[in-house]
C-alpha cells in the first residue's frame, strides 16, 4: 500500500512536464505526457486497490507533516477505505479513458500541452480530494479542482463568451467554497483537530442529535456541496460550463468535480446524522434539482446542453439518496453515473467533430447509418441514463434509490424519483431520436482510431448490466441503508419505475420519431411558448440572481471605481485652505478693519452674555 501516492504524483508530474515545455512538446509528445501519466495513476490506483481488496481494512499512509503551529498540525496523509476506493477507481479509470479520447479530440487544436496540463492538474487535484485524510488537505484539492475547472471551461480564451462561462463557474462555486471553509473554522474550534477520522469520532461525543451548532455545522457544509456539485440554488454554472472542450465536460461532468459535494456529505456521515433536519434537507435539495433540471433538459436545443442538465438531475437523485440516508445507494450511483455519462460526453464528442462542430440537435439528425460506433454509445449510455430495466446500468442505482427512499417513509422524495425517471426517459430519448433518426440534415464523417474507439468501447460495456456487477466495497464505512432485505414491495417498485420508463421511451418515439407535428404545434401555442422560455432559461434562476446580485454589484462598482471615500477626505485640506484664505484676508493691516473687528467680536460676546 506504500505506493498509493504515486496515484497523485504521476499526473502531478505529468503537468509539471507539460507546463514548463512552453508548448516546445510536439502534440504526439504531449499526448504521451498527458495519457499517459494518468495511465500509470490509474495502475497504481489499481495496485493499491487489489492489496485493498484482499484485506479490506481502511489504511492510512503519512507522508509528511505539513505545519504545527500553536498546538495546530496538520499532517498530509493518504486514507485508504471502501469510499475512498470506489473514488479512486472511478477518476483514475474513468479519467483515463477520458485523457485518451482527449488525444484524439484535441487533435490539431491550439494549446493541446497546455490543455493536457490542465487535465493532469485536475486529476491530480481531484484525488488529494478524495485520498486526503485531513479536512484541510480535502479543502486543498477541493480548491485545486475548482481552479482547474476555471482554466479548462474558458480553454478557448479568445471568445469572451468562454472567459465568462469560466469566471460564472469559478465565482459560484466559490460561494460554496466559503461555506465550507467556515464549517472547518468551525469544526476546528469544536473538535481542536481537523483529521476526519478523528472528527468523525468526537462529534458524538460533542453534540447531541439535533443540537444547534452541529446542525449549522452540517448546513455549511452542505453550501459547500451544492456550490460544487451544482444543486439548487448553486446549480447556475453547469450548463454554462459548456463553453470548454467536450472532454472537460465529460470529467467535470462525470467522473470528478461535480460529484465532490456527493462525496463531501458521504466523507462526514457522521455530521449529518446528528443534523437530521439538515439530512432531510439535502433529500429536499436532490429532489427538488432532480426535477427542475430534468424540465430544462426537455427544451434544450445544444446537444452538450441536455447532458449538462441531466448531470444535474442525476445527482440530485445521489443527494436524494444521501437525504433519506442511503450511502450505499448514492455511492453506488455515483459510479454507474461515472460509467454512462461520460460515455454520453464523448459521444456527444464525437458527433460534434462528425459534424463540423454544429451543437444543435435539430440541425443534425439520420446520423446512425453513418456513425454506427457513436449511435450505439449513445443508445446504451442513453438508456442507463433513463434506467432501462435489466441490462443497464442505471436501472440498478436508480432502483436502489428509489426504494430506499420508500423504506425511509419518504413518500415525496419516491415520487419525485419516479417522476424524474418519466422525464428523464423522454429527454433522453428525444436526444437520441432527433440527432440519429430522421431526415439527415448534415454532412459526417465517422472517427477512426484506438483513441477514439476504445474509451467508447470500454464505456459502453461498463454502462450496462456489467457495470451494475461492480458493488462499491463500502462494508463498514456506512450504516446499513434503510430496507437493505426488500421484498415483494420492492419488485413492485421496481415493476413501477421500469414502466414508468419504458412509456417515457415510448411517448418520446411518438413526440419524436416522424414528423413532429404535435411538438411543433404545442411549441408555438401560447402556453408552449410561455413553459419552454422558462425551462430553456432554466427556471430564470440566472435572471433572478441577475437582478438580487449581479445588478447591484456593479452599481457599486461604478460608484466606487471614482473613489468617493478620497474624494470626502478632499474636504479636509479644501476646509483648511478655505479657513487659511479667510484669516490672511483679515489681516489687510487697515486700522479701521481692526477697530471694526474688534467692536464686532465685543458685540458677540455680549450677546452670547446676554443669551
Amino acid at each position: 500500500m506504500t505506493q498509493l501516492y504515486l496515484t497523485i504524483l504521476f499526473p502531478l508530474l505529468g503537468y509539471l512536464l507539460l507546463a514548463f515545455s512552453r508548448g516546445r512538446l510536439g502534440q504526439t509528445a504531449a499526448a504521451v505526457v498527458g495519457v499517459g501519466s494518468v495511465g500509470l495513476a490509474a495502475l497504481s490506483a489499481a495496485w493499491a486497490g487489489s492489496a485493498f481488496l484482499r484485506d479490506p481494512q481502511p489504511v492510512t499512509q503519512l507522508l509528511w507533516h505539513w505545519f504545527r503551529v500553536n498546538g495546530f498540525a496538520v499532517d498530509v496523509g493518504l486514507h485508504l477505505d471502501g469510499l475512498s476506493f470506489t473514488l479512486l477507481g472511478v477518476v483514475t479509470g474513468v479519467g483515463f479513458l477520458i485523457h485518451l479520447f482527449a488525444a484524439w479530440y484535441m487533435r490539431g487544436e491550439a494549446g493541446y500541452a497546455r490543455f493536457f496540463a490542465y487535465m493532469n492538474l485536475f486529476v491530480a487535484s481531484m484525488l488529494v480530494l478524495v485520498l486526503g485524510d485531513d479536512l484541510l488537505v480535502l479543502y486543498l484539492g477541493w480548491e485545486g479542482v475548482g481552479l482547474c475547472s476555471y482554466l479548462l471551461i474558458g480553454f478557448y480564451h479568445r471568445d469572451p463568451a468562454n472567459g465568462a462561462a469560466a469566471l460564472k463557474a469559478f465565482v459560484v462555486t466559490r460561494i460554496g467554497d466559503v461555506f465550507l471553509a467556515i464549517a472547518l473554522f468551525m469544526l476546528y474550534a469544536a473538535c481542536g483537530t481537523l483529521n476526519i477520522a478523528a472528527v468523525l469520532e468526537k462529534a458524538p461525543q460533542l453534540w447531541q442529535s439535533g443540537d444547534p451548532a452541529v446542525a449549522w455545522i452540517a448546513l455549511l457544509l452542505l453550501g459547500g456541496a451544492v456550490g460544487k456539485s451544482a444543486q439548487l440554488p448553486l446549480q447556475t454554472w453547469l450548463a454554462d460550463a459548456m463553453a470548454g472542450p467536450t472532454p472537460v465536460s465529460a470529467l467535470i461532468h462525470a467522473a470528478t468535480m461535480v460529484t465532490a459535494g456527493v462525496y463531501l456529505i458521504a466523507r462526514l456521515h457522521g455530521i449529518f446524522l446528528l443534523a437530521p433536519d439538515v439530512l432531510a434537507l439535502v433529500g429536499v435539495v436532490g429532489g427538488l434539482t432532480l426535477l427542475l433540471s430534468a424540465c430544462s433538459a426537455l427544451v434544450q436545443t445544444d446537444i452538450k446542453r441536455v447532458l449538462a442538465y441531466s448531470t444535474m438531475s442525476q445527482i440530485g437523485y445521489m443527494f436524494l439518496a444521501l437525504g433519506v440516508g442511503a450511502w450505499h445507494a448514492a455511492i453506488f450511483h455515483l459510479m454507474t453515473h461515472a460509467f454512462f455519462k461520460a460515455l454520453l460526453f464523448l459521444a456527444a464528442g464525437a458527433v460534434i467533430v462528425a459534424c463540423h462542430h454544429e451543437q444543435n440537435i435539430f440541425r443534425m439528425g439520420g446520423l446512425r447509418r453513418r456513425l454506427p460506433l457513436v449511435y450505439a454509445a449513445f443508445l446504451v449510455g442513453g438508456s442507463a441514463l433513463a434506467a432501462l430495466p435489466l441490462v443497464t446500468a442505471g436501472f440498478y442505482s436508480k432502483d436502489a434509490i428509489l426504494w430506499a427512499a420508500l423504506a425511509a417513509g419518504q413518500q415525496p422524495l419516491v415520487i419525485a424519483g419516479l417522476a424524474g425517471a418519466f422525464l428523464t426517459a423522454l429527454y433522453t430519448f428525444r436526444l437520441i431520436f432527433v440527432v440519429f433518426h430522421g431526415e439527415a440534415r448534415s454532412e459526417a464523417h465517422a472517427g477512426r482510431g484506438l483513441a477514439h474507439g476504445l474509451p467508447l468501447v470500454v464505456l459502453l460495456v461498463l454502462s450496462t448490466w456489467v457495470g451494475a456487477q461492480l458493488l462499491p466495497p463500502l462494508g463498514g464505512v456506512f450504516p446499513v441503508d434503510p430496507g437493505e432485505e426488500g421484498g415483494q414491495l420492492r419488485h413492485r417498485l421496481e415493476w413501477l419505475s421500469a414502466g414508468i420508463v419504458v412509456v417515457g421511451i415510448g411517448i418520446a418515439a411518438a413526440l419524436f420519431l416522424g414528423r413532429r407535428q404535435l411538438v411543433t404545434a404545442v411549441a408555438a401555442s401560447a402556453p408552449g411558448r410561455l413553459v419552454g422560455e422558462l425551462w430553456r432559461q432554466a427556471w430564470g434562476f440566472d435572471a433572478l440572481y441577475d437582478w438580487l446580485f449581479v445588478r447591484p454589484y456593479r452599481a457599486l462598482a461604478r460608484l466606487l471605481a471614482g473613489d468617493p471615500i478620497a474624494r470626502g477626505l478632499r474636504v479636509i485640506p479644501l476646509a483648511a485652505r478655505l479657513g487659511h484664505d479667510l484669516l490672511g484676508a483679515a489681516q489687510n493691516g487697515l486700522l479701521r478693519w481692526y477697530a471694526a473687528s474688534i467692536a464686532l467680536g465685543v458685540l458677540l460676546v455680549l450677546a452670547l452674555l446676554a443669551l
